[in-house]
C-alpha cells in the first residue's frame, strides 16, 4: 500500500508537469489509453478474460470514477500537490458520511455519535486546509476537489459491490482505464486537443509515465486489499500525502501556512478513525478510483 501511494503520489508529479501544456480531457485520455495498453498486456500474460456478466455494474463504476478522476487531475493542476492529494484521500470520510445518511434514513441516528464527529473534524480541517489557498483564488479547485473525494468514495463502494458479485480486480481495473479513454476521447471531440507544436517536450515525456504509474498503483493497492488486513491497508493509504507534500515542498516550492498543515493532519486523523469506524459496515476491498 506505501509503494501503491508513492506511484500515485509520482503520477500527481507528472499531472502537475503535463497540465501545463495538456488540458484536464487530455491528461484523462492518455491515462486511460497507456493504462488500457499496460493493463490489457497484463490481463493477457495472466489470462484473465474480458468478458464480464455485469456490464452495466462497470458503467456505473466508470461513470462515477471518471467523473472523479478529471476532478482530481484538475485540482492537481491548480493546487499544491499536496492539497489535492488530501482533498481526494477524503473519501474515507465521505463514505463515512454515506453511512450516516443510510443511518438516518432507516431510523439509526443514534448509534451514529462517533462517526459524525469524526465527520464534522474532517470538514473542520477541509476549511483549515483551504483557507490559505482561498486569498489566491482557489477557491473553485478545492471546490472541485472536493467533488473529487465525493466520487472516490462512490467509486470505491461500487468496487465493493463488483468484488461482491465475483468480478477479478484485473478486469475491473482495466475496464476502469478503457472507461476513461472513451469519456475523455468523446469530451475531446468538443474541447479539442492541443496543437503539438505547443507542447513542452517536459509535459509530453510524463505522459506515458503517467498510465504505467496509475496502473501501477491501482495493481499494488489491489494486492494490499487482497492480501492484507483492510484496516491497516485502508490507513496506510494517507502515506501519499506524506509523499505528495514531499514533492511540494521540493520540486514546486509550494508554500503551505502552518494552519494548512494542520488541517491536512485533521484530514487524515479524521480519515483513520473514519475507517476504523466503517470496518464493521465494508468488507475487504480492491483499489479505489485513481
Amino acid at each position: 500500500m506505501v509503494l501503491a501511494a508513492f506511484f500515485f503520489a509520482t503520477m500527481g508529479v507528472g499531472v502537475k508537469v503535463a497540465s501545463g501544456s495538456f488540458n484536464t480531457f487530455e491528461l484523462v485520455f492518455y491515462r486511460g489509453l497507456v493504462g488500457v495498453a499496460f493493463l490489457g498486456l497484463i490481463m493477457r500474460a495472466r489470462g484473465t478474460s474480458l468478458r464480464t456478466p455485469v456490464p452495466m455494474m462497470h458503467l456505473w463504476r466508470c461513470l462515477v470514477g471518471v467523473l472523479s478522476l478529471m476532478a482530481w487531475f484538475y485540482s492537481i493542476a491548480h493546487l499544491p500537490l499536496a492539497t489535492a492529494m488530501t482533498l481526494n484521500y477524503m473519501s474515507s470520510i465521505w463514505i463515512g458520511a454515506f453511512l450516516v445518511g443510510g443511518a438516518v434514513i432507516y431510523g439509526q441516528s443514534a448509534r451514529q455519535g462517533p462517526m459524525m464527529a469524526t465527520i464534522l473534524a474532517g470538514f473542520a480541517g477541509v476549511v483549515m486546509l483551504l483557507r490559505p489557498t482561498l486569498e489566491q483564488d482557489h477557491l473553485l479547485a478545492g471546490l472541485i476537489g472536493l467533488l473529487s473525494g465525493i466520487g472516490a468514495a462512490l467509486a470505491y463502494m461500487q468496487v465493493t459491490a463488483l468484488g461482491r458479485v465475483g468480478e477479478p480486480e484485473g478486469r475491473t481495473v482495466f475496464y476502469f482505464a478503457l472507461g476513461s479513454t472513451v469519456a475523455a476521447g468523446v469530451a475531446l471531440l468538443f474541447a479539442g486537443f492541443t496543437p503539438w507544436a505547443t507542447v513542452r517536450w517536459q509535459a509530453a515525456a510524463w505522459l506515458v509515465p503517467i498510465g504505467i504509474l496509475a496502473s501501477l498503483g491501482q495493481w499494488c493497492m489491489t494486492r494490499a486489499y487482497s492480501r492484507g488486513a483492510t484496516l491497516l491497508v485502508a490507513n496506510l493509504q494517507y502515506a501519499g500525502v506524506v509523499f505528495a507534500a514531499a514533492y511540494s515542498l521540493a520540486l514546486f516550492g509550494d508554500q503551505i501556512a502552518f494552519v494548512g498543515w494542520a488541517g491536512m493532519g485533521l484530514i487524515v486523523l479524521s480519515g483513520v478513525t473514519a475507517t476504523a469506524l466503517r470496518t464493521r459496515a465494508l468488507p475487504d476491498t480492491p483499489a479505489e478510483n485513481h
